[in-house]
C-alpha cells in the first residue's frame, strides 16, 4: 500500500485514512431547473479521476470523504447531490429524481473534461453509482460500492417495517412516538405528509426524529457524534426531506428489480462491494444478491462492522479497494 496512508489508531496492519487535503478548486454547476450542484477538486488534477457519491439521498459530502483516496494518485471529485448540503436550492424536492441526478453526474463529467473516472458510492450512493453506470457503461473506470442499498421493496420495508426494529427496539419506539398509531403501517407515507406539509414547526420536528432513527442505527457501536450531527437543523432538513421524498416514490425506478436485472450492462466493470456484516440499515443480503448478479465483484464482507463508511475495519477495506483501484487501472488509463 501507498506509504501516504496512516495507521493511526488502528491495529497492526489496519489502513486509515489518508491525511486530510484541501480541495483546490471548487464552484457550482448549473443543471437546469433552477438547480445548482456545489462541487470541489482537490488530490492531483493529473491523476485517476473519482466521483464520490454520498448517501442519503440527501446526505452531501464533507472533507473527510476526501480521504478514502490516495491524493497523489488520484483527482479527487465531491459533489453535493440536489437540495443536499451546499447546492442550490437547500432541501428542493421539484425536479429531483434519480434520472435528474444520474444526468448530474453526467453533466459534471462533462464540465470537467473527464473522459472516464472512477466511481465511489457508498449507501444510497451505491444505489447511484450503480444507476449511472449502467446508463453510461463505457464512462465508468471502475466501481467501489459500500453498505449496498438496491431500492427494492423488501430492503425498505428492512428498515421502515420490520427488520431493524428489532435490533434497535428504543430508537424503534421513539421514531414511530411522533406517528399517530392509525398512521403507523405506512411510516414513509406518515412522515412524508409532516415533511412536506405547511407547518414549519412540525416538518422541523419530523425532520429531527428521521434523522435521528437513522443515526442511531448507522454504527455497530453507537456513536453520540452521529446523533449529535443528525440533530444538526440544516443537515436534518435536508436529509430528512430529501430521503423521504425518494423512499416515497420508489427511488422513481422503473421497477423493483432494475438494478439487479440490468447487471449485465456492468459485468465488464472492475467493482469491488465492501459491506459490514452486521449493517442494520442496508443488510448483507442487497450486497450477496448483487454479487451473484456481478459474478466477477470482489465482494468484502466486514466481519465485525455496520453501515457506516467510518467504521475502522470498512476504512481498511475502502482504502484497499481504492488503492487496488489505482494499482489495476493507471498505468492502461495514464
Amino acid at each position: 500500500m501507498p506509504s501516504s496512508v496512516k495507521n493511526l489508531d488502528h491495529t497492526p496492519g489496519q489502513l486509515g485514512l489518508y491525511p486530510p487535503v484541501e480541495s483546490h478548486h471548487h464552484g457550482y454547476l448549473p443543471v437546469g431547473d433552477g438547480h445548482a450542484l456545489y462541487y470541489e477538486l482537490s488530490g492531483n488534477p493529473k491523476g485517476l479521476p473519482v466521483v464520490f457519491l454520498h448517501g442519503g439521498p440527501g446526505g452531501g459530502t464533507s472533507p473527510v470523504q476526501r480521504r478514502f483516496f490516495d491524493p497523489q494518485r488520484y483527482h479527487i471529485i465531491l459533489f453535493d447531490q440536489r437540495g443536499c448540503g451546499r447546492s442550490r436550492p437547500f432541501a428542493g424536492l421539484e425536479h429531483n429524481t434519480t434520472a435528474h441526478l444520474i444526468a448530474d453526474i453526467e453533466k459534471l463529467r462533462t464540465h470537467l473534461a473527464i473522459e472516464r473516472w472512477h466511481v465511489f458510492g457508498g449507501s444510497w450512493g451505491s444505489t447511484l453509482a450503480l444507476l449511472y453506470a449502467q446508463a453510461f457503461p463505457d464512462r465508468v473506470l471502475g466501481l467501489v460500492l459500500r453498505g449496498i442499498f438496491l431500492m427494492r421493496q423488501c430492503e425498505l420495508d428492512w428498515f421502515y417495517k420490520f427488520g431493524t426494529n428489532a435490533i434497535f427496539p428504543d430508537a424503534w419506539e421513539d421514531f414511530i412516538a411522533f406517528i399517530p398509531p392509525d398512521e403507523r403501517s405506512d411510516i414513509i407515507a406518515a412522515y412524508y405528509k409532516r415533511l412536506t406539509g405547511p407547518d414549519e414547526t412540525v416538518r422541523l420536528e419530523a425532520a429531527r426524529s428521521w434523522s435521528s432513527w437513522e443515526s442511531r442505527c448507522v454504527t455497530l457501536v453507537p456513536d453520540p457524534h452521529q446523533v449529535k450531527h443528525a440533530q444538526n437543523t440544516e443537515f436534518a432538513v435536508a436529509f430528512a426531506r430529501i430521503e423521504c421524498h425518494y423512499f416515497y416514490h420508489r427511488g422513481f425506478l422503473e421497477s423493483d428489480d432494475q438494478i439487479l436485472r440490468n447487471a449485465g450492462l456492468i459485468q465488464h466493470i472492475p467493482t469491488v462491494i465492501v459491506q459490514g456484516r452486521y449493517d442494520a440499515i442496508c443488510p448483507p443480503r442487497a450486497a450477496w444478491d448483487l454479487k451473484n448478479a456481478l459474478p466477477d465483484a470482489q465482494l468484502k464482507l466486514v466481519p465485525v462492522a455496520g453501515h457506516s463508511a467510518f467504521e475502522k475495519p470498512v476504512i481498511h477495506e475502502l482504502v484497499t479497494a481504492t488503492s487496488s483501484m489505482a494499482d489495476l487501472s493507471y498505468e492502461s488509463w495514464a
